[in-house]
């Protein structure tokens, strides 16, 4: 889809103004023109779901959209417009550059920034097809927010921490928490993956970073070993200098590969969605994501 923006204009506007407005974000008019009250409104709707507070409605902002206001999320209602529900492997082609990754043809659709980082990925972590590469990718674009975020966002209102771990703050005063993401994480990733209690400050130091949110102290030791330094000491390492090696690596640890080798299908993407997500949340965005990659490799 075309990123709405300030500027923007005509029926897909309108629309937009109409979610917005049925969701209580007043866009100030349903004229179908992007203005300064329709900013404001998806504005106000990106900051009460955690995503990036840009103004601008990309796939991520269009997928939070749908699936508030009840638009179709599940894969049969979008495979028509996605990909074929084809079953079967597809074997790669035999691409240009050395590595058998057909490099050259992300430029465009993939930051080059990430681009730089696929060969040595590839190598340590195999990934070793252009079908595995457009699945990665595909799940990494939709974690990250097309690859923006690298750190996990958890500065949440009070009725938001309610919302999304509902299971941390049962009789709880949120308000004791809410817009401070460092009590949250140490609160709600305590006592887990590793983790010590909420005094010990684990849970934020150890929050999700990368791609895919590598999240957890068991998790950054079990990396720090594979990557050869230490990003248990040094989380941030995980963010700025290995967002897609800890990516791949959870990809690898978990056997993804073999699930991303059956093929193309929206069934596999769907597989491989309910691995790294442990559920189906932003499907619809995931198969937009793999149709843009496999298309281009292939």
């Amino acid at each position: 889809m075309a990123v709405l923006q300030r500027g923007s204009s005509g029926p897909d506007v309108q629309a937009l103004q109409q979610k917005l407005k049925d969701l209580g974000f007043d866009p100030k008019g349903l004229d179908g023109n992007f203005g300064a009250g329709t900013k404001a409104a998806v504005i106000a709707f990106q900051q009460s779901k955690g995503l990036q507070a840009d103004g601008a409605v990309g796939p991520a902002t269009m997928a939070a959209l749908q699936a508030a206001t009840g638009g179709p999320q599940d894969p049969a209602a979008v495979a028509a417009d996605v990909i074929a529900d084809d079953a079967t492997s597809v074997a790669a082609p035999t691409p240009p550059d050395a590595s058998g990754l057909n490099l050259a043809a992300l430029a465009g659709k993939v930051p080059q920034g990430v681009i730089d980082q696929i060969p040595e990925a590839a190598k340590d972590f195999n990934i070793t097809s252009n079908l595995r590469l457009a699945h990665f990718l595909a799940q990494c674009a939709l974690e990250s927010m097309n690859f923006t975020a690298v750190v996990e966002n958890l500065n949440y209102s009070g009725p938001r921490l309610l919302q999304v771990f509902p299971k941390y703050f049962k009789n709880v005063d949120v308000s004791a928490y809410a817009g401070n993401p460092q009590k949250i994480g140490s609160r709600v990733y305590a006592n887990r993956m590793g983790n010590g209690d909420e005094a010990s400050g684990d849970g934020f130091k150890y929050r999700g970073r990368g791609y895919i949110q590598l999240t957890g102290k068991n998790n950054y030791q079990a990396f720090s070993g594979f990557i050869g330094e230490d990003c248990v000491a040094n989380p941030d390492l995980v963010a700025t200098t290995y967002p897609l090696a800890s990516a791949a690596f959870f990809f690898n640890s978990n056997n993804l590969w073999t699930i991303c080798d059956q093929g193309s299908s929206v069934a596999t993407v769907t597989a491989v969605t309910r691995r790294v997500n442990g559920g189906t949340h932003g499907l619809a965005e995931r198969l937009l994501f793999f149709k843009k990659f496999f298309a281009a490799l292939s």
